[in-house]
């Protein structure tokens, strides 16, 4: 029967309300999450916003380079030049917005990098030895892989049989 009582008293406490200040901290916390993630959410909208305008404007990048690729081989000094200040200025505009391009020296990457196709070579197995298409990456996300030619071991010369 001393039992009784002690168990009587642990459930009138259990079903008291909280204290008003514990609600309030925890609605404060709540609360601060709530913020926090949808400040997160934010910046993701705006950051995939973003990758779809740069996605937009690589291939004006590509042009350009290749015309200022056409524009060195022959005598249009003029051409050239205006060219390349429209690319100087795209990359730099893509550059402040924290564009980089993606980095193709050492080894194949399958995060940054598309192999278009391997090619036996004397470089090592597995490195990057031709750029066919830069790749580019927007902060850490990548928003155009860097199409590549990767080696392959050297070609196997067969032997020559009497055959």
């Amino acid at each position: 029967m001393t039992d009784e009582p002690l168990q009587e008293e642990e459930q009138v406490e259990e079903q008291q309300p909280e204290p008003e200040d514990d609600r309030l901290l925890r609605l404060a916390a709540d609360f601060e999450n709530y913020k926090k993630r949808a400040a997160r959410e934010r910046s993701e909208y705006i950051a995939l916003a973003n990758e779809r305008l740069i996605a937009e404007l690589l291939p004006i990048l590509d042009d350009l380079e290749r015309a200022l690729s056409a524009a060195e081989q022959h005598e249009e000094a003029q051409l050239e030049e205006g060219v390349r200040l429209v690319h100087r200025s795209l990359a730099g505009l893509l550059e402040r917005h924290g564009v980089t391009p993606i980095g193709t020296d050492g080894k194949f990457d399958p995060h940054v990098h598309e192999a278009l196709l391997s090619q036996p070579s004397e470089a090592e197995e597995g490195s990057v030895i031709d750029v066919v298409q830069k790749g580019y990456k927007l902060g850490e996300r990548v928003v155009r892989p860097a199409r590549v030619v990767v080696a392959a071991p050297p070609a196997q010369e067969a032997p020559e049989g009497d055959g």
